[in-house]
């Protein structure tokens, strides 16, 4: 079967960045089940699936736009550090979920000066080229439950 909008994929994938850095790996542990077109993996992933079948191996460049998205200056801020109540220590790479009138975000302290914390709500692989390379185990179509609750599982 190849894979399209409905599969359910099971793949191994290794993921690294511009200068061959592993960031993530499926290696070792159990593929990465998905649903196919369900929005669970980035669109330049899901795009370079379609079509493929059992046993395909690829390598693949993902553009940002194709990725986590650019990098945006509106996302990064600086909070006094009473914004952090309950925290007695605050350390750079800290990740806190936010508030906000969009729902909750997702954050991470990048910088501490003083009472002043910089925040950071890009995702932390935004503007990054990503080096993909998968292994497709298997596709099968999924159940209607699988497709009503939007995945595998």
């Amino acid at each position: 079967m190849e894979i399209q909008d409905g599969a359910v994929v099971e793949m191994h994938y290794t993921l690294k960045n511009d200068a061959g850095e592993t960031l993530d790996s499926s290696e070792g542990q159990d593929p990465l089940v998905f649903l196919q077109g369900g929005g669970d993996i980035i669109g330049g992933v899901e795009t370079a699936l379609l079509g493929k079948s059992a046993g395909d191996s690829m390598d693949l460049v993902v553009e940002p736009e194709d990725g986590y998205g650019p990098r945006m200056d509106e996302l990064i801020q600086e909070v006094p550090r009473d914004s952090f109540q309950g925290v007695d220590e605050l350390q750079v790479g800290m990740q806190f979920e936010a508030e906000t009138p969009n729902g909750p975000m997702s954050i991470a302290i990048s910088a501490i000066e003083g009472d002043v914390v910089t925040v950071d709500a890009n995702h932390e692989l935004a503007g990054q080229r990503l080096h993909f390379s998968i292994k497709i185990e298997s596709v099968r179509a999924a159940t209607e439950e699988e497709l009503s609750s939007g995945g595998p599982g």
